[in-house]
């Protein structure tokens, strides 16, 4: 393996608009649709945290073993932010990040607000 040309994955963070206020006060729907998502993607969980604050919004952290997913709701604000990283030293999981997270863009019914990508 030539280790100077080796980047270890993708890493997509985006901010979006969500208009649908239950989709970011409903962490179990989050965390079934994510269960969904990762078979549909043949990614393995390894942990997974969630955190529900009083006004309802949530931080959850899916630890997988390509990497994670995370995200953190801000209901008063109508947004969201997620985190999406796919690491593997065998393959290239860019176009398998850029479909998750349109997966969950999909999902929220969201607007773009924020999109970056960091090959690392």
């Amino acid at each position: 393996m030539n280790l100077t040309s080796y980047s270890p994955g993708l890493h997509k963070l985006v901010t979006l608009q969500v208009n649908e206020m239950k989709k970011l006060t409903d962490s179990k729907r989050f965390v079934a649709v994510t269960e969904s998502i990762l078979e549909k993607f043949n990614l393995e969980k390894v942990g997974l945290v969630v955190h529900d604050f009083e006004n309802d919004s949530f931080t959850i952290a899916v630890c997988l073993k390509e990497s994670h997913i995370c995200i953190h709701t801000w209901p008063e604000y109508n947004q969201l932010t997620l985190d999406v990283y796919l690491c593997n030293y065998l393959q290239d999981n860019s176009v398998k990040v850029k479909a998750v997270t349109q997966e969950y863009i999909d999902y929220f019914s969201a607007t773009i607000i924020k999109d970056f990508e960091i090959n690392r």
